[in-house]
């Protein structure tokens, strides 16, 4: 999983991204500190490999990794070569999702580029300049399709299928909320428009307002009503706090989030809304050479699920053996809870679940 941090400039982008990677972005009280495109890789705290890799005495523990793409900060104009020009919008393209970071505090010492904060015209800027961005990509594929769409049945109805996401950006409308029909959605995807891609909002807020979650924060609520609107996901963080805590220890980190009045962090609120967003979840193998954490996407079936391990397995898939990890921790080992009947001998239509620790059975 890639996700693409984006904002305006000083709006904590970098200090967020400093925080969630300890990836040492640079991070400085001026626009445009953040020259190339920072990329960090995060593992995905999991409790049930941990807790999984004791058991077993595990070799290895190995989770599931987040990667993170810290975006120089866009200004009005960037899709035309303002600020540091559109040359950062080609690396948004590369991402599954946009986090897309949103000042929502006031702070006479940290200059902000429009003067003043304003959640929705500082969230409507970049949506904006996504939107040039993406039809500049459009009217070019236009030129190319026109030329062939008067003699070819297919490229007139590609023609015409452009000429409709175009208007329906020039209203100023994101591409992720026009309706696409089944045949349209390869050429839709093939696209790879920036404004089709899934949105999360990290409203970031003062150390004051994390404890109730932004509630009484107005420019909070601003973003949540913006958000709304395109069933986007909204969590509030605190960068400045997030960059402290990235400096402690496990115990010294729960400690510190219980004296904010807090149960999880910003990076955990962050991957269970990516989670969410991209409709991700992981199934889990584990022995004494590896325990490891897999990513997937709901709804996979066995088969393919083995296929993210190696492809021989998906291509020789014969059986999956499988149990709740919970299931699994509870009895000692996979042995015993074969001997109880908890451990399901599963073929290719099996759905796998979220939290399943499988071994697969495979011939090539």
């Amino acid at each position: 999983m890639k996700l693409g941090i984006v904002g305006l400039p000083n709006v904590g982008k970098s200090t967020l991204f400093n925080s969630l990677t300890k990836g040492g972005a640079e991070a400085a009280n001026y626009p445009f500190c953040t020259i190339d495109p920072n990329v960090g890789v995060v593992p995905v705290p999991d409790e049930r490999i941990v807790k999984l890799g004791e058991m077993y005495h595990s070799k290895k523990v190995t989770p599931a990794v987040i990667e993170f793409v810290d975006i120089a900060g866009l200004v009005k104009g960037a899709s035309k070569g303002e600020g540091l020009g559109n040359q950062f919008l080609a690396n948004i393209r590369e991402v599954d999702a946009i986090v897309h970071v949103v000042r929502c505090f006031e702070d006479p010492n940290v200059v902000h580029v429009d003067g003043s904060v304003d959640p929705r015209r500082d969230i409507e800027t970049i949506n904006v300049e996504l939107i040039f961005a993406d039809l500049e990509v459009l009217e070019r594929r236009i030129a190319k399709v026109a030329r062939t769409a008067k003699m070819d049945k297919e490229a007139a109805k590609e023609h015409a299928f452009l000429l409709r996401i175009k208007d329906h950006l020039e209203a100023g409308k994101m591409a992720s909320l026009m309706e696409v029909a089944e045949e349209e959605q390869k050429l839709f995807v093939e696209l790879n428009l920036l404004t089709a891609k899934p949105v999360i909002y990290a409203a970031n807020v003062s150390e004051e307002d994390l404890a109730d979650d932004g509630a009484s924060n107005t420019q909070v609520k601003e973003v949540r009503d913006f958000a709304s609107q395109t069933g986007s996901e909204v969590f509030v963080i605190s960068a400045q706090v997030e960059a402290e805590i990235a400096e402690l220890d496990d115990t010294e980190k729960q400690e510190f989030l219980a004296d904010l009045g807090l149960s999880e962090s910003g990076l955990d609120k962050l991957i269970a809304a990516s989670y969410r967003t991209l409709g991700l979840m992981s199934f889990l193998t584990a022995g004494e050479d590896e325990t490891r954490a897999w990513t997937i996407r709901i709804g996979t079936k066995a088969p393919q699920a083995a296929g993210k391990i190696h492809s021989d397995f998906e291509r020789g898939f014969i059986k999956a053996e499988v149990v709740n990890w919970e299931v699994l921790l509870r009895e000692g080992s996979l042995s015993a809870a074969r001997e109880k009947g908890l451990v399901g001998m599963e073929g290719k239509e099996y759905v796998v679940k979220d939290g399943d620790v499988i071994l697969f059975r495979f011939n090539v």
